[in-house]
């Protein structure tokens, strides 16, 4: 498997952090030709396992994935920075990726892991004219573990895009119930892909290595013929 290729992304205030470019592979499929950025959640950056697993499963199925460090993460801060500042640092990244990635001002979707997600939709929501195909949002964290009332929908009608959750069903974060009324109210109307016993990472309640690899390999393969079905 080839390795990603480094990208820099140049921020304000002369700060940078970086992208790391998964390329399709040679033998996968090829058509249409699109590319994903992916962020990471609050927890964990660009090369932890999800975040790398995804991204190699993705690109082996024929789709340019790019992933990248939120400033906070870059610099070995433990506390996310706060919206504005993400954001800021997400649109950078899309600059960045369609000025370097072919496939990227052909057909570029943007998403992530849970707060990777969120920021992604924010970033979309602000910006109808924003070149964007789509979003792919992986566990969205429609409100804090046991605040279900704190919800993070506001700005999602304003996105009017093709959009992907997948949701586990132990979601703290949000199941795909509570998502669903959302979802039907929106549009274009979104996909809503549930991992059943799947929890905010979509990791199985029993431990099982196979069964676990399997699921992932499932919802890559799934995220990879969404894309491939939008317009």
């Amino acid at each position: 498997m080839k390795k990603p290729n480094e990208l820099t992304v140049p921020l304000q205030a002369s700060a940078v952090t970086t992208a790391l470019v998964y390329s399709a592979a040679d033998d996968a499929p090829t058509t249409p030709r699109a590319a994903l950025i992916l962020g990471h959640g609050a927890g964990a950056g660009q090369r932890s396992t999800f975040m790398v697993d995804f991204a190699r499963g993705l690109s082996a199925l024929g789709i340019d994935v790019i992933t990248f460090n939120f400033l906070y993460t870059e610099q070995g801060r433990r506390i996310p920075d706060r919206a504005p500042a993400l954001e800021s640092c997400y649109r950078a990244v899309i600059d960045r990726v369609r000025a370097e990635v072919e496939s990227a001002q052909q057909s570029l979707f943007i998403g992530g892991k849970s707060m990777g997600g969120r920021i992604a939709s924010q970033v979309a929501a602000a910006d109808a004219a924003l070149p964007i195909a789509g979003l792919v949002l992986l566990g969205y964290p429609l409100h804090p573990p046991g605040k279900p009332d704190e919800r993070r929908d506001k700005h999602l009608p304003g996105i009017a895009r093709p959009m992907l959750f997948v949701q586990g069903t132990r979601d703290a974060f949000g199941t795909p119930a509570e998502l669903a009324p959302l979802v039907d109210a929106l549009q274009p109307p979104p996909a809503l892909h549930v991992v059943a016993q799947g929890d905010h990472s979509f990791k199985l309640a029993r431990k099982d290595p196979a069964a676990q690899a399997a699921l992932y390999a499932e919802l890559q393969r799934v995220i990879a013929a969404w894309i491939r079905s939008v317009p």
